[in-house]
């Protein structure tokens, strides 16, 4: 089943196209990746699936509904989620009351958003910091308490906008079992990664954008071996792990 369809979507700012005429399909279940180099257009067009900016053109479909004009709080509601390149977490709050906010996207009451938030830091393996302030975490724990804080929405489709940058290899092993682990649990994934064996490790299909237009689409195996992909993005020698 399509759970989240994008098209023809475009998105303009101060006169540029950033992105132009792009259309995508999300399986529910799957894990589909988005790559391409910095400024292609991809954080903008994650930025117009999850609401944080409305397109210019095109539609976005979320479960066979149009919602290209919901809001960012809407859609959370609706069950996307999303994390950011950067993360910004309540540096003054706990790691459970940071994942907590995120609990009441769901919540009938404030037992049960922190009933939400225990379950999210127990699947990313931050439970046991959950009384420590957020800004003591590194850049690694960072990025999981980033990730808990959109599980603790109860999302049915997770955004991920490049949840490796800034991490250790023992940092992004352990984030590539813990986003299959995510996988697993039944949450569909999009997500944006630089890092090639990470992307075509997980995916089950991947987008490749240039320039805010898609050039590419396919398994990992076949947009690896994409002669427009390899000019534009990938270089030559790339082997798939």
């Amino acid at each position: 089943m399509d759970l989240l369809r994008v098209q023809d979507v475009s998105k303009s700012g101060q006169g540029n196209l950033a992105v132009s005429h792009v259309s995508l399909t999300v399986k529910e279940g799957k894990i589909t990746g988005l790559i391409g180099a910095n400024g292609a257009g991809k954080t903008t067009l994650f930025n117009c699936i999850s609401g944080y900016y409305h397109v210019t053109s095109g539609r976005v479909l979320y479960r066979g509904q149009e919602v290209q004009h919901k809001t960012a709080e809407k859609l959370c509601h609706m069950g996307i989620a999303r994390t950011f390149q950067i993360a910004k977490p309540f540096g003054m709050l706990s790691v459970l009351d940071n994942v907590a906010v995120g609990g009441y996207n769901k919540a009938k009451s404030r037992k049960e958003a922190y009933q939400f938030a225990e379950q999210s830091l127990q699947m990313v393996g931050l439970w046991e910091k959950q009384e420590n302030l957020a800004l003591l975490l590194n850049t690694g724990e960072q990025r999981k308490l980033e990730l808990a804080r959109a599980l603790a929405t109860q999302p049915q489709v997770l955004l991920l906008d490049e949840v490796m940058a800034g991490l250790t290899p023992t940092e992004s092993r352990e984030m590539v079992e813990l986003i299959g682990k995510i996988n697993q649990a039944g949450i569909t994934i999009l997500m944006i990664e630089h890092i090639m064996p990470v992307i075509m490790g997980l995916s089950h299909f991947i987008y490749v954008m240039e320039r805010g237009k898609m050039i590419a689409e396919g398994t990992p195996e076949a947009v690896s071996k994409d002669p427009k992909v390899i000019a534009s993005y990938l270089g030559e020698g790339l082997e798939v792990e």
